[in-house]
């Protein structure tokens, strides 16, 4: 069996995807994490997260992925607040709450 260029670079485009895709996956178990320890932290119920926008971005000088997620939490267990976790790579750069009652 001979492999032509066309042959070898799909299948590394095809090893890419899958590699970004894990990568993705990982971050967005790392947010959840985060998120969980953080409202445990602060008193406060988590009712979810969701990933608002992901895009590639430079951070330290590589390429890594940007990442906002939404998530909802609740301060008394009746009202409902959605907050902002902004990560690009593994590494959590903002987390933004409105004001809340506890």
């Amino acid at each position: 069996m001979t492999f032509n260029l066309f042959d070898i670079l799909l299948l590394l485009f095809i090893c890419v995807i899958a590699v970004q895709f894990w990568r993705i996956r990982a971050i967005t178990e790392k947010a959840n994490q985060y998120m969980l320890q953080y409202c445990d932290k602060n008193n406060l119920q988590l009712i979810s997260v969701s990933r608002r926008k992901t895009r590639l971005t430079l951070h330290r000088g590589k390429v890594d992925w940007y990442n906002e997620f939404d998530f909802e939490f609740s301060g008394n267990g009746e009202d409902s607040y959605r907050g902002e976790l902004i990560m690009t790579g593994l590494a959590i750069k903002s987390t933004d709450l409105p004001a809340y009652r506890i």
